[in-house]
């Protein structure tokens, strides 16, 4: 009888000042019943005592020490070229601010080799304090028109996979490229999987694959810096995938302007500088 040798999974957790999150993490991770995977905490320069923290937690998980903020994209790709060149099958990008279901990895393994043209998997996630309401189904999908995006609630055909939960195909990365170290934080996990499936990989949802998700936990959610973040790589996407890019770069603009007007003016003033600072990364 033939058996199939069981994929190598490598798991990437990126830290920046959130050790509590972070061995949260790790120790849900300890539970997962898949048999072959490893874990690897990428630390983006923290500024506090997380290093030391994560290690004195779990000595046995490997901490890579990154030394200065890289942003999501940079900073992932430094444990994405690591687990390639130890011969990870797939890599699983999960944000440090979850905690996953025993079941979750081995979810969206079963997914991905049922169809070698799947690139991409992601996970159901729920928030963190409302574990039974979906806060993505997987990913979204994002108008190329109107310049936004929305999570998908519920089951379809996502346009993207959201970085909190996305298991990689080591094939896909390497004929497709890593991330894009241009995208500080927001619209990489769409970057990439816009690439992707212009180059006929698919992109698929573990519906059995739980991962309960706090969202914005490194930055806070009521930090004007996000919608700077967005703001500015928003622009970067929407000129690298839309066929009229300043029509969705100039109506999403105008609609988060106001939004962040409701919210006050440093909310607007965010989205003003993010925008601008955008083009300067096209």
């Amino acid at each position: 009888m033939f058996f199939r040798e069981v994929p190598r999974v490598y798991i990437l957790i990126l830290n920046w000042n959130g050790w509590k999150d972070t061995i949260k993490c790790v120790e849900s991770l300890k539970s997962l019943q898949y048999p072959k995977y490893e874990i690897i905490v990428l630390d983006n320069g923290s500024t506090n005592d997380s290093v030391i923290r994560i290690r004195e937690a779990y000595p046995d998980v490997t901490l890579i020490e990154i030394g200065s903020n890289l942003g999501f994209a940079g900073g992932n790709n430094v444990g994405i070229r690591y687990a390639l060149d130890k011969g990870a099958d797939y890599i699983w990008l999960l944000n440090n601010d979850t905690v996953v279901d025993p079941n979750a990895l081995t979810a969206m393994v079963d997914l991905a080799e049922s169809d070698p043209k799947v690139g991409v998997v992601g996970s159901i996630l729920y928030y963190m304090n409302e574990p039974s309401r979906v806060q993505a189904w997987g990913g979204g999908r994002v108008s190329l028109v109107f310049g936004y995006s929305r999570h998908l609630m519920a089951a379809g055909e996502p346009h993207y996979i959201t970085g909190a939960s996305m298991l990689l195909r080591r094939d896909a990365l390497i004929r497709e490229g890593l991330l894009d170290e241009r995208y500080f934080m927001y619209w990489e996990d769409a970057d990439i999987c816009f690439r992707l499936r212009r180059s006929g990989w698919k992109l698929a949802v573990a519906e059995n694959s739980r991962v309960l998700h706090k969202e914005s936990a490194s930055v806070g959610r009521k930090n004007p810096r996000l919608a700077l973040y967005f703001n500015e790589s928003s622009v970067r996407f929407f000129f690298h995938h839309a066929p009229l890019p300043l029509v969705p770069v100039i109506i999403g603009f105008l609609g988060r302007f106001m939004k962040g007007f409701l919210r006050g003016w440093q909310w607007s003033r965010a989205v003003l500088r993010g925008t601008a600072r955008g083009f300067d990364i096209c």
